[in-house]
């Protein structure tokens, strides 16, 4: 079994792959609700969380309170890695087990969707990438829609992001959303008859 990332930058239309490959039968995990199912009560991540950060970033249902955390993380030089020295290694560890899931039920490739990948921890755990492209308007346009947020809210969020030529050097395969839905699912059809056949 060969396991697959897509990835891309916000707006750019990977949920839509994503969803085809589901369609058509594939096990996708999505890394980003799994690094949101790791804060949640009950996570592996919340002790050591409470022990780095302090007991008031837990909401009264014993959850973390996201926006807390993250102002925490970001107020200390080391703040950041901490963090992801907490999180990353469990997100990894539940997405290898859902990979391990879909091996067992005789899949032959497993997607794994997520905004993060190239760069972060799950990436040496991928045979392959795909990068899913967009025109910069186009992404703009599809994130206010989406999200409901002002154009400059949408450029700050994409300048924050990985540029998208380094996602492209990482990447082995690009599927570009710059026409139809038809041509982009047609582009996704042709990725998965390259990894069905090995390339």
């Amino acid at each position: 079994m060969r396991t697959i990332g897509i990835t891309g930058r916000s707006g750019c239309g990977k949920s839509t792959v994503s969803a085809h490959y589901r369609a058509l039968g594939y096990r996708v995990a999505d890394a980003d609700l799994v690094a949101r199912q790791v804060l949640e009560p009950g996570s592996a991540c919340i002790p050591l969380l409470v022990e780095q950060f302090g007991a008031d970033i837990l909401d009264e249902a014993g959850g973390i309170q996201r926006r807390l955390l993250a102002d925490r993380a970001f107020a200390r030089p080391d703040g950041s890695q901490r963090l992801v020295s907490i999180t990353h290694p469990e997100i990894v560890r539940r997405l290898l087990q859902e990979g391990e899931e879909a091996r067992q039920a005789g899949q032959d490739v497993f997607f794994v969707d997520g905004a993060v990948i190239v760069g972060a921890p799950f990436e040496p755990y991928c045979d392959g990438i795909i990068l899913v492209s967009a025109p910069l308007e186009e992404s703009v346009k599809r994130i206010c829609a989406r999200d409901g947020i002002s154009e400059e809210s949408a450029r700050r969020r994409l300048d924050a992001q990985l540029s998208e030529e380094t996602l492209r050097a990482a990447c082995a395969w690009e599927i570009r959303n710059d026409s139809t839905l038809t041509c982009l699912l047609e582009q996704a059809d042709w990725v998965l008859e390259r990894l069905k056949g090995g390339m």
